[in-house]
């Protein structure tokens, strides 16, 4: 009878499963919630002693940037709309990561579907206010996905690294960009700043009532939503998924790798394409250089801080949007340049990175590494593996 279970104790072994099912779906999850949270500390420390150096006090510092940024309603309803490109801008950088490939010429995407936005403007003048928005806005993705998606195509069909020719497109679209609003598309009228011709006010994109918030934040949250619809729940997103684990094992299985690079990447660019057509609708009035104010570059930071997960992407695009924000307060207030807060997110950026090998590494996170004893012990769970 000595192998028999008392009834009293089934109860018991059930609990402590159950607790330990949880623990290990808590833990899952932890390791991208904690390590990038810890990055930030550390690379908002490393900024502190460039402050330090400076002869600025940090302390003042980060305390001005909360006010610029989240501090009173006003602060954040403008944080909300630095927030709304930077949405869409880092769709362009986390769709084609979930593929293995690293997109960061974004920007190109965003000046050129402004400028595609604004033509197709300018072009439907009379028409019902509702069909001349959507049309600007079907230019302005496809402007973008045609410029992303030729990225794509190249890695698959012509073996070019994505991240280089994704940066050197954005350098070309940029000056494309000048050319036509500098030229054949500039209003004579523009004298000083040269842009092409303003919309008419019916085809602009008002605000979020009660807010001082375009409706662009509200598109950004969709295309966010539906992004990871697309990868968590449709067969496409889970092609994708084995393709960016292994694109040979994905190529052995069957799976029309090329198609999926190429829809993935043009998809991404047509995110940032809207996004330039929302800054000409919403911000702008009109393509002109301002379209080229670094949404593009900031996303990447935006994608690689959500570990290029589109839900995480909404948190993360509000909290770099209210640093951006904060700028000129902490111009006017502390006497350092606008740029400081690049200078922050270049830190952040360097040190998230340096932070992606630390992945897999502590037993803390990875329960199939877990031994019962040393479950038992705990503190050894924070040992990292060899």
């Amino acid at each position: 009878m000595a192998d028999t279970v008392s009834s009293a104790g089934v109860p018991a072994m059930l609990g402590a499963k159950g607790h330990l099912t949880a623990l290990e779906w808590i833990a899952r999850r932890a390791e991208a919630f904690v390590i990038p949270v810890a990055s930030m500390i550390v690379g908002m420390a490393l900024f502190s002693l460039f402050i330090l150096a400076v002869g600025k006090s940090p302390v003042q510092l980060y305390e001005t940037m909360w006010r610029g940024g989240f501090g009173s309603w006003f602060s954040i309803q403008n944080s909300l709309s630095r927030a709304a490109p930077l949405l869409l801008a880092a769709l362009c950088v986390a769709l084609p990561a979930r593929l293995g490939l690293v997109v960061i010429g974004g920007e190109g995407a965003i000046v050129l579907g402004g400028v595609a936005a604004a033509a197709t403007g300018v072009a439907t003048s009379g028409a019902p206010s509702f069909f001349a928005i959507l049309a600007m806005g079907v230019a302005g993705m496809a402007a973008g996905g045609i410029w992303i998606g030729a990225v794509g195509a190249l890695r698959h069909y012509r073996a070019v690294n994505e991240t280089i020719s994704s940066l050197l497109m954005a350098y070309i679209a940029i000056a494309l960009m000048n050319h036509l609003v500098e030229g054949t598309l500039r209003d004579p009228a523009s004298l000083n700043k040269p842009s092409t011709e303003p919309l008419a006010d019916a085809y602009r994109i008002g605000n979020i009532p009660g807010m001082e918030v375009h409706w662009g934040l509200v598109v950004g949250v969709i295309a966010c939503i539906l992004s990871w619809l697309l990868i968590e729940k449709t067969r496409w997103g889970f092609a994708a998924r084995i393709a960016g684990g292994n694109v040979r094992a994905a190529q052995v299985q069957g799976l029309a790798v090329g198609p999926l690079i190429v829809g993935f990447t043009a998809l991404a660019g047509g995110f940032a394409g809207l996004a330039g057509m929302l800054e000409v609708a919403a911000v702008q009035g009109s393509a002109n250089a301002s379209l080229a104010a670094g949404y593009g570059y900031t996303g990447i930071l935006v994608a690689f801080l959500a570990r290029h997960n589109p839900l995480a992407i909404i948190p993360v695009a509000f909290l770099l949007g209210g640093i951006d924000a904060s700028g000129g307060l902490i111009q006017r207030r502390m006497d350092l340049p606008d740029a400081t807060v690049l200078v922050l997110q270049g830190m952040l950026f360097v040190v998230i990175l340096f932070s992606e090998t630390f992945y897999g590494r502590f037993k803390a996170f990875n329960p199939d590494l877990w031994q019962r004893p040393d479950l038992l012990k705990g503190p050894d769970l924070l040992k990292g593996t060899a």
